[in-house]
Order: C-alpha cells, then structure tokens, then sequence
C-alpha cells in the first residue's frame, strides 16, 4: 500500500493504454515514466541476464517511500487539520502539556485513519486488490490510487485556492476538477486544510477566552492585580470543558467535518 501512495506526488500515472505522444515541455513525470525506468535499471539485460543491483534498487525504492511517508501523512490526508484544531485546544486550555505531545498525536493518527477510512477502503478495493490477484499492472494500480486520493483532497480543497495553483503553475486551464495535477493538488488541499484548522481554531478559543477576561475583570476589580488570572481560571475552563464533554464534541466535529 506504501508503493501505492507514494504515487501522488508524481502526478497522474500512465495505465495500459498505448504509447501516448511526447509530453509538453516543462511538465512534470508521471508516475508511469519513473516506474518504467526503475524497471529498466532494475530489470534483465536484452541479452537476458539479470543485473547483480537489482535487489538495492528495489531496496533503495522502499526505503524512499518509507522517508516520505510522513509528509504524504501530513499533506495528503485529514491529519494536518485535526492536530492543528487538537493543538488550539490544548492552547486554550492553558494546560501546558498536558494532554501530552504524544497523546495528541496520537490521536490525531487514529481520527485520520477513521475520517481516510472510506478511501483507503477504495484504494484496497479499486487499486491493492486488483494488483495483488494480477489483474492489474503496477503502473495502472498507482494511478487508480493516485486519483482516489486526489478526489478526496479536490473535495476538501477551496476552489480559490485550486485555482490560485493552477495559475501560478502556468498551465493551460483544466475542464474539470479531476484534471489537475497531483503536484498542484496537494499544496492546494494544504492551504485549505490550514485555513479551515484556524477557523476551527478560533471558535473554540472564544469560550475559553470569555472566561480569562471575566476571571481577570473579578481580580482587578478586588484588587489582586498580582494574581495572574490564568491560574485561576483554568479549574473553571476544564471543568466548563468536561461539563460539554469536549472531548466528544470535538472527536465528532472534527470527524463529521469531512463528510
């Protein structure tokens, strides 16, 4: 499955159709193209013998994947928007670290792997599946994967900002959604999750930030100016934040968010 994601930053994949013509200059590979020549160099001699670094080749492929893996985590899936709401809400509570680094980045995996269940669900169906009873070729399975992927993030992605890409990027205008390239897709879809993360963000400052000017208002007025007011009102944020089951209410807005 690694191999397969790893297709999206190389842009729309070749499948088994015949020889297309040269691509435009200044365009990006497409995913098709590199594969076919890690399985020229990898592969067997035309006098069929086999080449001795075939193996690190392959090792070296898997290896990339695996380093990459965390930014196509962060930029392709759900994960950006929920670790940055989970961490305005540890800033709004005041709590320092607490709950820990860890503990919010780990939840924030296993939210992603629930909100991405549905595409990953169609990538195994449409794409793993296909590829591993020899139904489809490699190339072909990247790119059905390549493209579900890039129809949740096109879902997820503010129109302004895909166009603000495909401006910039200089190419000609495409006639649908589904016609852009993954390399102008995914700071798109970035910038869109960011936006909506702050937005999030900042609702859910509002309460908390009622309750440090009320707290600090109590204090000036009998005089303890001296007291810092984020001492006294955290007791009353958190337990104002588990009267409302926060922590509830988040886990469904953040998940119901991207349906």
């Amino acid at each position: 499955m690694l191999l397969l994601l790893v297709s999206g930053l190389a842009g729309p994949a070749r499948g088994q159709a015949p020889a297309k013509p040269p691509p435009p200059e200044g365009s990006m590979p497409e995913i098709g193209d590199v594969l076919g020549v890690i399985e020229k160099a990898a592969g067997p001699q035309p006098d069929g013998r086999g080449r001795d670094w075939s193996t690190p080749v392959k090792l070296a492929v898997v290896f990339a994947v695996l380093a990459i893996l965390p930014s196509l985590l962060v930029m392709m899936t759900s994960f950006a928007r929920i670790i940055i709401v989970l961490a305005f809400v540890r800033r709004a509570l005041t709590t320092q670290n607490i709950p820990p680094t860890t503990a919010i980045i780990g939840l924030a995996l296993f939210l992603t792997i629930f909100t991405m269940s549905p595409t990953f669900a169609k990538i195994n169906q449409q794409a793993i599946q296909p590829y591993r009873s020899d139904r489809m070729k490699f190339d072909a399975a990247c790119s059905k994967a390549n493209s579900l992927l890039k129809e949740f993030m096109i879902r997820h992605t503010r129109k302004s900002d895909l166009a603000l890409f495909v401006e910039m990027s200089g190419m000609k205008q495409p006639e649908s959604p589904a016609d852009v390239p993954t390399h102008v897709v995914i700071p798109s879809f970035a910038i869109s999750e960011f936006r909506t993360a702050f937005l999030m963000g900042c609702l859910l400052f509002i309460p908390f930030l009622l309750i440090d000017l009320v707290v600090a208002g109590v204090l000036l007025s009998t005089g303890m100016m001296m007291l810092p007011p984020v001492i006294v009102s955290l007791p009353f944020k958190i337990i104002l934040f588990v009267l409302v089951d926060g922590w509830q209410l988040l886990a469904k807005t953040l998940v119901t968010s991207f349906y």
